[in-house]
């Protein structure tokens, strides 16, 4: 199945040459945005799969245009691809709702992995920055608004929480799917009702409640 894609950078010959590499495997541009408002606007008209989404644009800069667009159409997946190298970007860029955090510099090959990952509901990270991430979501307090009530790994059902200990562990949802003898969709199933009880935006700041309350596949039996 084609992947269709928007493009938001504010470098047109950039674009393209991802334009053109996207074009060798399964992935149809459908829009390109010179800036953030232009990539919100194109999103709600377009609808597209995925967005790669650049960070320093001119107007609505990357991370503003992630929000909005997240808020309207969570169902797309947005992934930042950025020459950025500032924690700040990263982590703002997670807590914005971005599926994926990639570097400019990454060869084509890991770069399509990436992409795979994030379609297929993981997160889009090099391992580098989702040791980055995992550090900072860890921290006491860290990922949550002051106002949001705190979540309770207890309000997880028993399968819930083996699946939440496994994705503490960084396993994929067909590694998860594979030990627990269910299929991928079950999976997804058990990671949106996830989401939702622990409040969570995404599956990096799923990892680090694991990580930060200790949840394990021992724990579970409990």
């Amino acid at each position: 199945m084609t992947v269709r894609v928007l493009l938001a950078d504010d470098h047109p010959l950039f674009r393209n040459g991802v334009a053109s590499l996207l074009a060798t495997r399964d992935y149809a541009v459908v829009g390109q945005a010179g800036n953030g408002a232009e990539a919100a606007r194109l999103a709600a008209e377009l609808r597209p799969d995925l967005i790669l989404m650049d960070i320093r644009m001119p107007g609505l800069n990357g991370l503003a245009a992630t929000r909005l667009i997240k808020a309207s159409h969570p169902d797309i997946r947005i992934v930042i691809l950025t020459v950025s190298e500032e924690d700040a970007d990263l982590f703002e860029a997670v807590k914005s709702g971005a599926a994926g955090y990639l570097p400019k510099s990454l060869e084509a090959e890991p770069f399509f992995d990436l992409l795979v990952a994030v379609l297929r509901g993981e997160a889009g990270l090099t391992p580098a920055l989702a040791q980055k991430i995992l550090r900072e979501f860890a921290r006491p307090g860290a990922g949550q608004p002051a106002a949001s009530p705190a979540p309770n790994a207890g309000d997880l059902t028993p399968r819930e929480r083996e699946v939440l200990a496994l994705v503490g562990q960084g396993a994929t949802n067909a590694e998860i799917a594979a030990q627990l003898v269910v299929s991928e969709n079950t999976v997804k199933f058990h990671m949106k009702n996830i989401l939702q009880k622990l409040h969570a935006r995404n599956r990096a700041e799923v990892v680090a409640f694991a990580l930060r309350t200790g949840v394990t596949l021992r724990s579970t039996d409990a």
